[in-house]
């Protein structure tokens, strides 16, 4: 069910969060933000996943721009610490026990083969791969330039971020609980990485998007 046609603005994100992939489901337009000023500590080159010992940042090293303030769209990826490697690694480790990571690990795997210039092109083409798998059609477009306010559509460029609680910025998400693989040690972890939902779900993913908003329409949630 659509926000009535409602727009969205949103952050540039590393395999974002399922509240992210929630606005991607529920409004009928989405911008995507690229000439806001590049901030770090964000889900711009972030994602949280379920690992054995619980939640585990991974971030993807950006190169130092020459101006103090660089536009996001300008960000360049870095190639420091192997991260490509890394952050394989982590995915495999954490999810290869899971339902679905041997059905996507190969293609999955390829975004970490491929060398992309600019974060934001990286971003965009993981974010157009996973709605691909679960059969997510959003209206998804780039921003041209900055707006400090976005007039007629909701703002959730820094409303979705990992240092904020989901549940006082933006009470309308209300994540249905699903089957992770480190459950029964660490209990149900929220709002991970989409990554998570995806191995963990496969094409069940869309109906955890579906389901996880607060509406009038949606007395129960269903559990996983």
């Amino acid at each position: 069910m659509k926000m009535n046609g409602k727009e969205i603005v949103l952050s540039t994100a590393y395999l974002a969060p399922v509240e992210y992939y929630v606005k991607l489901y529920h409004y009928d337009r989405v911008w995507v933000e690229g000439f806001d000023h590049y901030a770090k500590q964000t889900y711009r080159n972030r994602c949280v996943i379920a690992a054995a010992d619980g939640p585990l940042a991974l971030t993807i090293p950006t190169e130092k721009g020459e101006a103090d303030k660089l536009l996001t769209r300008d960000v360049r990826i870095s190639d420091h610490g192997n991260w490509r490697r890394v952050h394989w690694n982590a995915f495999e480790a954490a999810y290869r026990h899971s339902p679905f990571f041997d059905y996507y690990a190969d293609e999955f795997h390829r975004f970490f083969e491929q060398r992309y210039t600019f974060l934001t092109d990286f971003n965009d083409a993981l974010c157009r791969w996973v709605c691909e798998q679960v059969g997510l059609q959003p209206d998804i477009c780039s921003t041209t330039v900055y707006e400090a306010a976005t007039a007629g559509k909701e703002d959730f460029r820094e409303r979705i971020h990992p240092k904020k609680d989901y549940r006082t910025t933006d009470p309308e998400f209300v994540p249905v609980v699903y089957y992770q693989v480190f459950d029964a040690r660490n209990g149900f972890l929220p709002n991970l990485s989409v990554a998570d939902l995806l191995f963990n779900m496969g094409p069940e993913s869309l109906l955890v998007l579906r389901d996880s908003v607060a509406a009038p329409s949606l007395t129960t949630k269903k559990t996983f």
